[in-house]
């Protein structure tokens, strides 16, 4: 009989590698947590005399959970735009723990944790386990349910979609930030000379909104179009791995601006307001004095 002394030591020894696991999976610290202390709960109710590899066992715990996490998440997301508000949001609650600040300057930055998010839960699974934590595809394949070849071809697919995306450099994220904070500063305060600064001379805007021009162009027309009422409601947000805006006055999601930056300032505004549209953005909320 295993005392409950060991038991809390040896799941001690692999908590950090179980955190981030899971954050890399869910690209979420709060629901990473979450999934850890589930692994602890079930490591709990199991016989331990019956665990070869104590380590290996709590990875494919906390997979799992992670797994069943994804899966419920996705269809969360699934339902209409008009019955839920924005869910997915980066958690700050860690801010300040030296093992969070370690994975966010890692190799899975904010940007790459956005093109994660577009693939399916398996294929994010067997991609995070394989191919930042080298577990073999023969232990992946019982964690997602699917033979030892099917889990590679999910890996696969996974590397081929990430390689195929543009990742946006931290650096460039937060020159991006700087300018959307500034840019909503201005909008909020009707301040359209401050507005005027961080738009290029030949900045372009385009939208589907009803009642207002398709493509207005240069500076002082843009400016105009974006110096609307809705501004308090509008935050920052990564739109498809770069900064953008959502407007989303309590809770519903209304608009999305897209910008595409150059040298600095903002040379393009796409104003997306079309439901179908915005269902195919990957958004995740931003905090506005998060860097």
């Amino acid at each position: 009989m295993i005392n409950s002394n060991w038991h809390t030591e040896q799941f001690e020894a692999h908590r950090t590698h179980l955190r981030s696991v899971a954050y890399r999976m869910l690209g979420n610290w709060s629901e990473a947590e979450d999934a850890v202390q589930e692994s602890w709960f079930r490591l709990n109710r199991s016989e331990m005399d019956e665990i070869e590899n104590i380590g290996g066992w709590l990875t494919t715990v906390v997979s799992r959970v992670c797994l069943d996490m994804l899966r419920s998440r996705k269809m969360r997301r699934e339902e209409s735009l008009e019955t839920t508000e924005i869910e997915r949001v980066i958690h700050r609650e860690a801010k300040g723990d030296p093992e969070y600040e370690v994975l966010l300057a890692d190799s899975i930055g904010l940007a790459l944790l956005v093109v994660l998010d577009n693939l399916s839960p398996y294929e994010r699974v067997a991609f995070v386990l394989h191919d930042i934590f080298a577990v073999p595809y023969s232990e992946i394949a019982p964690i997602v349910g699917r033979s030892e070849a099917a889990a590679r071809q999910m890996a696969s697919r996974a590397r081929r979609r990430i390689q195929g995306a543009k990742i946006t450099s931290q650096t460039d994220l937060f020159m991006q930030k700087k300018l959307v904070d500034s840019f909503l500063a201005a909008a909020r305060s009707g301040d359209l000379d401050a507005l005027l600064k961080l738009l290029d001379p030949g900045v372009v805007l385009q939208s589907d909104r009803k009642n207002t021009p398709n493509e207005v162009h240069g500076t002082h027309d843009v400016a105009e179009q974006l110096m609307w009422g809705r501004a308090k409601a509008a935050r920052p947000a990564l739109i498809n791995g770069e900064v953008g805006v959502v407007v989303s006055p309590g809770g519903k999601l209304l608009l999305v601006l897209s910008f595409s930056y150059a040298d600095g300032k903002i040379v393009r505004v796409d104003v997306i307001s079309d439901p179908a549209r915005i269902k195919k953005l990957n958004l995740v909320m931003l905090n506005e004095k998060q860097a």
